[in-house]
């Protein structure tokens, strides 16, 4: 793509104060870098990849609310985790990640391991106890 033909199409990068980085040509055919607000075929893209996410979101509260999960799991979709990325943070099997997943389970849980998952989804270990889903 020639650098004059870069789309600068209205974006949620532009509204984050945001550009990404793209290789184009120049006028001499060389490769460079140019900044791009975005087009939209990646705007409608990554709306619906929020849409999805919030979705998920939105789910899990639900699921919470309904003693179906444990607020971990609310807080892990809200941090754009998974069971994966969430044992890497709190240093546990991914096994264990999932029991604690589960309501009665969770109940269960010291307040030092409370800790460790509190401090990877950046709140505290009261809100982390007292979330509710509602």
């Amino acid at each position: 793509m020639k650098k004059q033909d870069l789309p600068q199409d209205e974006s949620n990068l532009q509204s984050a104060n945001m550009t990404e980085v793209l290789y184009v040509t120049d006028e001499n055919d060389n490769y460079t870098t140019a900044n791009s607000i975005g087009w939209d075929a990646k705007k409608a893209a990554l709306e619906e990849s929020m849409e999805l996410i919030n979705e998920r979101i939105e789910e899990a509260k639900q699921n919470v609310a309904n003693n179906l999960v444990s607020p971990i799991v609310y807080f892990m979709e809200l941090n754009k985790m998974d069971v994966q990325v969430l044992a890497a943070y709190v240093d546990m099997w991914q096994w264990t990640v999932k029991r604690h997943a589960k309501p009665r389970t969770f109940k269960k849980l010291s307040d030092p391991t409370l800790k460790k998952y509190a401090d990877a989804f950046e709140i505290s270990v009261e809100e982390l106890k007292n979330f509710n889903g509602k």
